[in-house]
């Protein structure tokens, strides 16, 4: 997460007792111990080198300063032109688990931020006696250099402070910024400033944050996919990718202008249910003890509790002119999170319908059903409402997930078979296979993807595009991630937290879809079209390559007794490469082709997301296109089976 993102955009979110003071403090020993865990399983690095300590300083400053608010370039010099004597000075001192040239850069850090803070002050005390009338002449977006002197440094903040405090008058009413209110903006930016510099002031920051960020430079120097996380990070990525929380009261909080605001209650969790909190409350209590005075991180401490089952929040509730105080008592619980899990709706067609799937990612748990349950589930409820003509599968913003899974999911369109060919750093070859020759749709199929479509959402596309049985739609090509990640999030007993890239996968054909993403079959822009979005865009990425077909499964990696099972039970009944809906691609195109050309809203849309609009309050027109490509496919296979009856 950006710097800006950490501190302009951050919740309170259903803290869980992992985070409780139990929670391992990271030494600097803890630096060169987990880094040669990720060295021993990385596909490519297997030790310091010079490369990665370039990179780590590179990735030490970004992390901090990503919108290049802090640091002139020439202050920077020093830590970007690191010499070769200079770079196995570091090495030692690794080995010797010393780090004085981050020390180094830390206190450059530390200077920074007081230079920061005080022109903050400035324009703070400038804001609050004008308002949004301030001058700030200076006008830049998203710059690509670090500042060429302090002047411009000092116009940048101020310009940004403006961007960000309009933003904070949503509704842009001229009489929303009264004295008070603009006191209480500046208290509230300067607090949100102030937590996420903490962690790099020598006077505040702990050995703990020093070694995280050291940690967190370093893996990221390894590849564009392998990290390492902060306690918190990891808490929602297992949320993320198990669909679970723990330990929770399902509440979300944010830090607003008038204190810390509900802002969302969790679906089925005890503050839903208890009826008694709603969204605007202010949290004004922990257990009996007012947080009038507390500070973010002392109210985040609070939350946290000390592993009791029960907290007592204290709430402020405004209606009207009026305000009252009410006080609940929540349990804290596992809760199971519907968001994020398999959508579908249905259109009629004929006497039957067509199927709409939405997969927004690829999780599972012991607790929840897997999203390849899931799927499953909502096919065998849309056979019950009537004959399932056709079928869009929508992974259009589908990050990927857990790889068993994409295996799986493609498993329900094909019988048996490879799905994914993994490939690791000694050269080991492994072989994901769908054993299940069940098949549980084997209509017309698209896949609807855009450059958003990554990593598991590009194995499960490409895959059933190498066998034919569907037909991708969207983008000309997805994001572009080939590698796989081992990752120490979902496991409980993990004291560190990190991600590292072990190999490449490739489906079956012995494509890579590394760089190059999924090719659509049918080009359907998404709103995504417009932007560099992808691998290709990313440092450190590894390059493509490929290997060679498994379309006949040579099993390989399958040793002794299992291999006769393999024989009898999976290879006779391996998924034949399909044929039906690729001789029909150059219909359908020009069917599609002339649809969008012709359709007004369409091209209205396209001309909007040229010009960076893309509020244009329009329906899903991708969808609904991809529901006319398969209505086409639902009628030439008709044509085709009438022409051979005939024959």
């Amino acid at each position: 997460m950006t710097s800006v993102g950490r501190f302009f955009v951050f919740f309170i979110f259903c803290m869980q007792t992992l985070f409780a003071s139990n929670t391992h403090q990271l030494k600097l020993l803890d630096v060169r111990n987990s880094m040669e865990e990720m060295f021993t399983y990385h596909v490519e690095i297997r030790e310091m080198t010079p490369t990665v300590v370039k990179r780590s300083f590179k990735n030490y400053i970004e992390q901090f300063d990503s919108q290049k608010i802090y640091f002139t370039l020439a202050e920077l010099k020093p830590f970007f032109e690191i010499n070769s004597s200079q770079i196995e000075q570091i090495i030692n001192h690794y080995y010797a688990d010393e780090y004085p040239e981050y020390g180094a850069l830390n206190v450059s850090i530390g200077k920074a931020i007081e230079r920061a803070k005080a022109c903050r002050q400035e324009f703070y005390a400038d804001f609050i006696k004008k308002g949004e009338a301030v001058d700030v002449s200076f006008q830049e977006t998203h710059p690509n250099q670090y500042a060429p002197t302090p002047d411009m440094l000092r116009k940048r903040i101020r310009a940004q402070l403006l961007r960000l405090f309009k933003l904070e008058n949503k509704s842009g009413d001229a009489n929303f910024w009264t004295e008070d209110r603009r006191k209480k903006v500046c208290h509230l930016f300067e607090n949100r400033f102030s937590h996420f510099e903490s962690t790099y002031r020598p006077a505040q920051s702990s050995e703990h944050y020093f070694a995280l960020h050291i940690l967190k430079s370093m893996a990221r120097s390894l590849d564009a996919h392998t990290a390492y996380f902060s306690p918190e990070e990891a808490y929602e990525m297992r949320a993320s990718l198990e669909k679970k929380v723990e330990g929770v009261v399902g509440i979300a909080f944010r830090e607003s202008l008038d204190g810390i605001e509900v802002v969302e209650l969790i679906k089925g969790g005890p503050a839903e249910r208890s009826g008694q909190v709603f969204i605007g409350d202010l949290l004004v209590e922990i257990d009996g003890r007012s947080i009038t005075n507390c500070n973010y991180q002392e109210v985040l401490d609070l939350l946290k509790g000390d592993g009791r089952k029960k907290v007592g929040f204290g709430l402020k509730r405004r209606a009207g002119d009026t305000e009252s105080f009410v006080t609940v008592e929540l349990h804290r619980e596992k809760i199971l999170l519907d968001e994020g899990r398999v959508q579908f709706t249905t259109e009629l067609f004929g006497d039957g319908i067509i199927g709409k799937i939405i997969l927004p990612t690829f999780y599972e748990s012991a607790d929840t059903p897997s999203c390849e349950a899931d799927v499953r589930e909502a096919l065998r409820r849309m056979k019950k409402q009537g004959k399932v003509y056709g079928l869009v599968f929508d992974m259009r913003d589908n990050l990927g997930g857990f790889l068993s899974q994409a295996v799986k999911v493609s498993g329900l369109f094909m019988t048996s078979g490879v799905v994914v060919v993994s490939k690791y750093a000694q050269g080991e070859i492994q072989y994901l296979r769908n054993v299940d020759p069940r098949v549980y749709y084997d209509g017309p199929l698209v896949i609807l993807t855009s450059k958003m479509s990554a990593s598991a959402a590009e194995i499960v596309a490409q895959a059933l595009q190498d066998y034919g049985i569907g037909l991708v739609v969207g983008d000309p090509r997805t994001y572009g991630k080939g590698s796989i990640q081992y990752q120490t999030v979902t496991d409980p007993s993990a004291s560190s937290y990190f991600k590292v890239t072990v190999g490449r996968y490739y489906t079956v054909s012995g494509r890579s879809t590394q760089i190059e993403g999924v090719q659509a079959d049918i080009h359907v822009p998404t709103a995504y079209a417009p932007y560099n979005i992808g691998e290709r865009y990313l440092e450190y990425a590894l390059k493509n390559d490929q290997i060679e077909p498994a379309y006949v499964d040579p099993l390989t990696d399958i040793q002794g007794s299992s291999k006769a099972w393999f024989q009898k039970n999976y290879l006779p009944f391996l998924q034949k490469k399909e044929s039906q809906w690729v001789q029909m691609l150059p219909i359908l195109k020009q069917n599609s082709q002339y649809r969008l050309e012709h359709n007004p809203n369409f091209q209205l849309f396209l001309k909007n997301i040229d010009e960076g609009d893309l509020d244009i309050g329009m329906n899903d027109l991708q969808m609904q296109e991809a529901v006319n490509i398969v209505k086409d496919m639902i009628s030439l296979s008709h044509e085709q089976a009438s022409s051979h009856s005939r024959n």
